[in-house]
């Protein structure tokens, strides 16, 4: 017998966002901020206002503005990243990578190098040529650096905690020509 808990995850692209993906994404969205990831939102964060995020980046998916990748296993989604592909007209070859979450339960697992790997790789099949993200965290800045990320530099204080407490931000490139 087979234990599904030890088996890789599965990435893949939702091309549509339903209501059960959008619970399983606020899940993520939650349990990352509960657990003090700054991901733009702030402590408490509710279920409808998670779901509400969650329903208007399913929109942006459904307009072609951006592409949702989910990592799935036996128990459902278990992380995500998303590729904002919709830009200004004089950066066509660009897209930003946001939101990379993994669930702490699924965390040091490959999850996010295999969401970064299939981000870049859909970006490529986008025409895209560089990749841009910004990350608070130093467990992160590790994975981009390890994926061959280029760290561009820091900006003191940029943003907040779940908490409220100031934290820096660090800003990578990725070159996919």
């Amino acid at each position: 017998m087979t234990d599904t808990a030890t088996l890789a995850p599965s990435i893949r692209a939702l091309t549509s966002v339903n209501d059960a993906h959008i619970w399983q994404l606020a899940d993520v969205l939650i349990d990352c901020v509960e657990g003090g990831a700054s991901v733009s939102f702030m402590l408490p964060l509710t279920r409808d206002r998670a779901l509400a995020f969650w329903q208007r980046v399913g929109e942006g998916v459904a307009r072609g503005e951006r592409a949702l990748l989910v990592a799935e296993d036996a128990q459902g989604i278990v992380g995500t990243v998303q590729l904002v592909i919709d830009q200004p007209e004089n950066q066509p070859h660009r897209a930003e990578v946001s939101k990379m979450l993994v669930h702490r339960r699924a965390r040091r697992q490959g999850i996010g190098a295999l969401l970064m790997q299939a981000a870049e790789r859909l970006a490529r099949e986008a025409g895209k040529t560089l990749l841009v993200l910004d990350t608070s965290s130093a467990e992160a800045e590790r994975l981009y650096a390890r994926q061959g990320w280029t760290r561009v530099g820091v900006i003191p204080g940029f943003a907040r905690l779940p908490g409220g407490e100031p934290c820096d931000t660090t800003y990578f490139y990725r070159s996919l020509g």
